[in-house]
């Protein structure tokens, strides 16, 4: 039901809920209306007397759309004739003139092709806020594929993977620096003294000098 708000929505429903009651009807509202014909005596077409009017002859998509809208909204197409009339005024009303509508994709456009997944957004709500956008577009006339949109999806949620990646890689390397500022307060375990670790112990070290000293005058 349509109160004047979120006309897009209310649009793709309505799209939807015409074709599946009849094909024909939607292509009144595409096409315009045609009156029913007959083919007379003399081999002419003329309209049909309503007096032999049948059922597919009678079907009016008028009578659809208005019990799908409110009496606000009724007041505004009730001097239409024909059901493109109807949608083709509630189409001017909420989505604009075809310039207004252009600038509409432009914007909506330049949000699809910038879409990214927000710092502290799980995919769920990404997706949502993706949907909007495209169904908004949609709308309006501009239709992306479904691979088109999966792979801008895949493309911006690898960047956002990318990105956490890095952070992480950044954060460790933050975290090691200041840790090595910190030296002083390790304990060499040959030596028992602060500020360096026993492969750099100043004792080990000279151990080991001493004992390639002996090897040496061994040797000689």
């Amino acid at each position: 039901f349509f109160y004047g708000n979120n006309y897009s929505h209310w649009k793709a429903k309505m799209t939807i809920f015409i074709q599946s009651l009849d094909y024909n009807l939607w292509d009144l509202i595409v096409d315009g209306p045609n009156l029913p014909t007959i083919t007379n005596e003399n081999g002419e077409i003329i309209s049909k007397p309503r007096n032999k009017y049948i059922d597919d002859d009678r079907k009016i998509v008028q009578y659809v759309i208005i019990c799908a809208i409110n009496s606000n909204e009724f007041n505004r197409v009730s001097s239409c004739v024909s059901a493109k009339e109807m949608w083709d005024r509630l189409e001017v009303t909420y989505e604009g003139t075809n310039q207004v509508k252009e600038a509409k994709i432009n914007m909506l456009v330049h949000e699809y092709e910038m879409f990214t997944m927000h710092d502290n957004e799980d995919i769920k709500t990404m997706f949502t806020r993706f949907t909007n956008i495209t169904n908004a577009l949609q709308a309006l006339g501009k239709i992306y594929t479904n691979s088109e949109m999966v792979r801008k999806i895949l493309r911006r949620f690898k960047k956002y993977l990318a990105k956490k990646k890095f952070g992480n890689k950044h954060f460790k390397k933050t975290f090691l620096s200041k840790s090595e500022t910190k030296k002083e307060e390790i304990v060499c375990f040959e030596c028992n003294k602060p500020g360096h670790y026993k492969s750099e112990c100043p004792r080990l070290k000279k151990t080991k000098d001493t004992i390639k000293k002996k090897k040496a005058m061994l040797a000689t």
